[in-house]
């Protein structure tokens, strides 16, 4: 007990005495290993910490304190293959060990080990570490990981997984963009289009109107266009709907239908609107200039939600976060840095123009009354002068600077010819 406070205390000299004490007393105890480890552990001394550690995990009745101060000095040294094998292994022993679980599913998915990670996941909801909400969503994940991993080479398996990620969480937009392409390539379009609206129905976004575009492969502009005017309907207030039906119009040359699309975001156009508003200028009327100008003010125009984790924007969706690993980190947003508020996107936003100050209005001095003043060009001055306030005027110079020397002209430097030119007309010549 004296020895286990001192450990609580920070004090290792007594930790230390405790333990040789106890080793003597009872050297087969299981509390005087967890004395020896922790000991140990506060001396600096992970070598023997280890030891005591291994010896633990060697125990039945100690066995998950081992593998948990394994798992720990593992981690400590950076021996993240040692780390894994411990965690997994007090996992397996303890489905309801929240540390060695999370640790256990945590290393899987960072590995790309999908079916591991799905089992590990699926231990944690057996032992009651994960509640049924959360287990569906990353389950939904996983399988989206697993299936995005597989479509290509595994078309089949990749539609199942895909399909029942959606059905496990229909917002899920990664998971049923990819089911609705993968039923559509197989031909079972019906399904693809049900999928499809389901999840846009829970989270529009652009991935899915691309998709459903496509449920027909091959399909006329007009035929796209007509499909898509029937998944706006679904959300007819979102953004996403519009910029859908405005994409699928523009394609089919429906200008007219594109720009009354389009109408009511143009009051604060994202980028996404205003390049597609200069596209649609050019398209239809070769308007050079009106499209210049829609593409000026997408450069300064706010951005457009994507897909957004720890400050990072990723081009397409990720199953974790690439900064720190966290599983589903990844939400459809407008990047934290982009939430700024911002003035009106007007053409003289895209270039900084200096403030230029008001010119002063002149001042009129009136005439003096000893005469006018002297102009200084030669000659006589106007009886008023107009002289700006910060003019010192014609009474006030400022002092001259001394005057440039000039080396003096030599004399008889003048060629023969110009002196006796000069002479003949009267004339000395200068000097």
């Amino acid at each position: 007990m004296r020895g286990l406070m001192a450990i609580g205390a920070g004090d290792a000299g007594a930790a230390r005495r405790c333990t040789a004490q106890a080793r003597d007393l009872v050297p087969r105890d299981p509390l005087l290993l967890m004395l020896q480890a922790q000991t140990a552990q506060l001396s600096g001394e992970p070598v023997n910490a280890i030891a005591v550690f291994r010896e633990m995990a060697g125990r039945s009745e100690t066995r998950l304190f081992g593998l948990h101060g394994l798992f720990i000095e593992a981690q400590r040294q950076g021996n993240l293959g040692g780390a894994r094998e411990y965690a997994e292994a007090a996992a397996k022993a303890s489905p309801s060990l929240g540390w060695a679980g999370q640790a256990a599913l945590e290393f899987h998915f960072r590995d790309g080990d999908w079916p591991a990670a799905l089992e590990a996941l699926e231990r944690n909801r057996k032992g009651g570490l994960v509640e049924t909400g959360a287990w569906r969503r990353q389950r939904a994940v996983l399988l989206t990981a697993q299936a995005l991993a597989l479509k290509d080479t595994n078309r089949e398996a990749a539609s199942d997984m895909a399909e029942e990620a959606a059905r496990l969480c229909p917002s899920l937009v990664p998971a049923t963009a990819l089911a609705g392409r993968l039923l559509a390539y197989a031909g079972d379009g019906r399904k693809a289009a049900r999928i499809l609206q389901s999840g846009w129905r829970h989270s529009p976004h652009p991935d899915i109107a691309d998709a459903y575009a496509d449920v027909v492969p091959g399909a006329p502009a007009r035929d796209r266009l007509a499909r898509i005017r029937d998944l706006a309907r679904i959300a007819p207030a979102h953004p996403e709907s519009a910029l859908a039906l405005a994409q699928a119009a523009f394609d089919a040359h429906e200008f007219a239908i594109a720009r009354d699309s389009l109408a009511p975001l143009l009051k604060a156009p994202t980028r996404r609107v205003a390049a597609l508003m200069a596209r649609i200028e050019a398209a239809e009327n070769g308007d050079t200039g009106r499209s210049r100008e829609w593409m000026a003010r997408a450069v300064n125009a706010a951005q457009d939600p994507a897909w957004t984790a720890d400050g990072v924007v990723a081009e397409t969706w990720l199953p974790a976060s690439p900064v720190t690993g966290r599983l589903d980190a990844l939400e459809w947003r407008v990047p934290v840095a982009d939430l700024t508020p911002r003035g009106p996107l007007i053409e003289q936003d895209a270039v900084a123009i200096p403030a230029v100050a008001a010119v002063p209005k002149p001042v009129v001095d009136a005439p003096q009354a000893a005469g006018p003043r002297p102009n200084l060009n030669g000659g006589s001055a106007d009886p008023a002068v107009i002289r700006l306030p910060d003019d010192p005027g014609p009474t006030d110079p400022e002092p001259a600077g001394p005057e440039p020397r000039r080396d003096p002209v030599p004399k008889r430097s003048w060629p023969r010819w110009f002196s006796k030119g000069a002479a003949m007309l009267g004339t000395p010549p200068s000097r």
